[in-house]
């Protein structure tokens, strides 16, 4: 067993990681999507490389959650809820969704993007079973969980409405890329991106631990250069891009 000093060591180093990976990614822009090139290595197919790369984190943290956590605690069972919630239809839903017929995706991204959701998958699963008693009792509905709540479905709801959109932008085949329009495109390239990070805000504020706030910081560092990086694209490729947009935050960013 690790102990919770050691646990914390284990994050902190853990969110010096992405700090020093958010210079690196403002530079080199991740090869996959509408970014895609076949100078990374091998290639396979777009669906079977998101269902990959993203099923630890459903299933090392539902691990967890269905034999090791307490989910009596009811400080256990919401944010193990939430996260379950995003992740099932994320490795199990959304695939099956997105128009990437032809699309490919590298395999050494592939690999990155699974290493990285095992790391977090673990982290997150295993504070809950071993370190959710150092969660303080007290009065359970209180403004921290109704306001984290509160943000993560509007989160959600936010990036699953403009996911849709992108995804009706495109036709079956899977080719070809159009300007978005709708909800809040009106401000910035990448509102599904905005609704993930609210998302994850809330997440923390619920669960309220130090492999949380070590997510969302990860969060923040890939989908942040990740919409940097869609926006310059959508402006270098449409030479009509509305200007006035910005890449992820309405009138900052």
């Amino acid at each position: 067993m690790i102990s919770h000093e050691t646990f914390n060591i284990i994050c902190w180093i853990w969110i010096a990681f992405a700090v020093i990976i958010f210079p690196i990614l403002l530079k080199v822009t991740q090869p996959y999507g509408r970014h895609s090139k076949n100078n990374w290595g091998p290639m396979i197919n777009n669906r079977l490389g998101w269902f990959l790369m993203e099923s630890p984190s459903l299933f090392v943290f539902g691990y967890f959650l269905a034999f090791k956590a307490n989910l009596i605690n009811v400080l256990v069972l919401l944010p193990a809820f939430l996260w379950m919630l995003h992740y099932i239809h994320r490795v199990l839903i959304f695939p099956l969704q997105i128009r990437t017929a032809r699309k490919k995706i590298p395999v050494l991204i592939v690999i990155l993007a699974f290493i990285f959701n095992v790391i977090n998958g673990f982290l997150n699963g295993y504070w809950f079973v071993q370190f959710a008693t150092y969660y303080r009792s007290g009065v359970l509905i209180n403004l921290r969980l109704i306001a984290g709540v509160i943000l993560f479905f509007s989160g959600f709801a936010i990036n699953k409405y403009h996911d849709a959109i992108l995804i009706k932008l495109r036709p079956a085949s899977g080719d070809g890329y159009k300007i978005p329009f709708g909800g809040l495109f009106k401000y910035v390239s990448c509102p599904n991106f905005l609704g993930e990070i609210i998302s994850w805000i809330g997440f923390v504020l619920v669960a309220f631990n130090l492999p949380a706030l070590s997510f969302l910081i990860w969060t923040l560092v890939n989908l942040t250069t990740r919409a940097i990086d869609h926006h310059k694209w959508y402006m270098k490729v449409f030479p009509g891009y509305d200007k006035e947009r910005r890449a992820l935050i309405p009138f900052l960013l």
